[in-house]
């Protein structure tokens, strides 16, 4: 008994000989950018912050980064930054910043795609570098800006006083699938896709079509609708035909 407990107290000994104090991070000291690639449709609306932090202790003054932009993607064309343009500052006593970029929805029906890169290039702390480690790692950002279609993206659909956020999508331009027509209309909150065809003259055609999230008795719907070119605003007339009378249903959709 005495052996063994000789035993497990040695392997103690050596388990906290074993353990080591905690590695604490004390440089090189910089700055990077905390993701480096992104892809979005050029529909996609909300701001895109780009987000730049810094790898020390808390500064006790404000640090500018400078960076520089190139690639494919147009300037006000494809993309608009919003704050001051070729650089950055992340104030005294914080680690974060950002660089917003807004996507322009700039839609011809040509799917193709463009990069803007922004690359981190100098500091006004030289103490403070740009990218982790020799490589460089984190210096550069990469957003991929994938085109869309005249009538893809995001949109609030409204009939009556009740709206609603949808999203149009197409793989060819010509044929979409809006996410959901149910809007102030049946009680179900299931939503209920539509299929419709962009005849290219700012009409649209809506064939007729099976709804899976209705009774097969009243399941058949028919219609057509119009696009502004200029605002982009849709408006779509569903008749359901398996109901009595065939009503005909409006539902508006604006670009959010």
């Amino acid at each position: 008994m005495k052996i063994i407990t000789g035993i497990l107290l040695l392997l103690l000994l050596v388990s906290l000989a074993c353990e080591t104090e905690p590695t604490l991070f004390t440089g090189p000291y910089h700055v990077r950018f905390t993701e480096s690639v992104l892809t979005e449709k050029e529909s996609y609306s909300p701001i895109i912050p780009l987000s730049v932090h810094l790898v020390s202790p808390a500064l006790e003054e404000d640090i500018t980064i400078n960076y520089e932009i190139s690639g494919s993607a147009r300037e006000n064309i494809d993309y608009r930054i919003l704050d001051t343009r070729g650089s950055v500052v992340i104030k005294k006593g914080k680690y974060f910043s950002f660089i917003n970029v807004k996507l322009l929805n700039n839609a011809n029906n040509i799917l193709r795609s463009q990069d803007l890169i922004i690359t981190l290039a100098s500091t006004s702390n030289g103490a403070v570098r740009i990218g982790q480690s020799d490589g460089g790692i984190g210096k550069k950002y990469t957003l991929t800006i994938k085109d869309d279609c005249i009538l893809g993206g995001s949109y609030a659909g409204r009939r009556g006083s009740v709206s609603q956020p949808v999203t149009i999508t197409s793989t060819d331009c010509e044929k979409y699938i809006l996410s959901n027509w149910n809007i102030n209309l049946f009680s179900t909150t299931t939503p209920m896709d539509l299929n419709f065809t962009d005849n290219g003259d700012n009409t649209l055609t809506i064939p007729e079509q099976e709804e899976q999230n209705i009774q097969d008795d009243f399941a058949t719907i028919i219609g057509n609708g119009v696009v502004d070119p200029i605002t982009g605003a849709i408006i779509m007339t569903i008749t359901l035909m398996d109901f009595d009378g065939k009503p005909k249903i409006t539902i508006n959709y604006t670009r959010n």
